[in-house]
């Protein structure tokens, strides 16, 4: 089946759907160049840019058939890729944060036991963290990497009601995955000292 209208966005979206490679290359030799400088602007890191943006594409091939854009696929391209730098930049602000712990800027506990004990809960709050649905986690990681409300708000171009809703959200689904009562302990402790309230 020839792709007559190369130039016509929503034919190539037609073709896409039907899995027709010709016209995802011809999506993908459009935007990539784009996205990709986007991305190495923001992050600083041609590596990871070229990474996330290869994921956006990847992503773009497998929800084929599910897709839903209502505005133009380079308006879609660019909220995705604005989600994953603000999710890639929160990681990165939470890890610095979990350093400077480690490092002598916050007090940490030198007591073998309770250092494994904070490792296990670390590793198991990461595990829940990464879980979370997209937004919700984005807007845990901002918020745990320093950000308050209004600027979580502002970056994501959503309300603050919006980011609270999300913020409940992620404490509740963590807290529901945290059977036993020394996580659920943990939990508590770690609450009092995240930047929740």
């Amino acid at each position: 089946m020839a792709l007559a209208p190369l130039s016509d966005e929503h034919n190539l979206l037609e073709h896409l759907r039907e899995g027709d490679r010709v016209a995802f290359t011809t999506l993908y030799n459009r935007y990539w160049r784009k996205l990709f400088v986007v991305a190495t602007n923001k992050l600083k890191d041609p590596a990871i840019a070229e990474e996330i943006t290869q994921d956006i594409f990847a992503d773009l091939w497998v929800r084929r058939e599910s897709l839903a854009i209502r505005g133009s696929l380079e308006s879609y391209l660019a909220v995705a890729l604005k989600y994953k730098v603000i999710d890639i930049m929160a990681h990165e602000q939470h890890r610095r944060r979990y350093v400077n712990t480690l490092t002598g800027n916050a007090h940490v506990d030198d007591s073998t036991r309770q250092w494994l004990d904070y490792e296990e809960l670390r590793h198991r709050l990461e595990t829940l963290v990464n879980k979370l649905p997209e937004k919700c986690r984005i807007v845990y990681a901002l918020r745990q990497g320093g950000n308050s409300q209004k600027e979580i708000a502002q970056q994501l171009g959503i309300s603050t009601n919006t980011v609270e809703n999300h913020l409940a959200k992620a404490y509740k689904l963590i807290r529901q995955r945290l059977h036993y009562t020394k996580q659920i302990i943990y939990f508590q402790v770690f609450k009092i000292f995240s930047l929740d309230t």
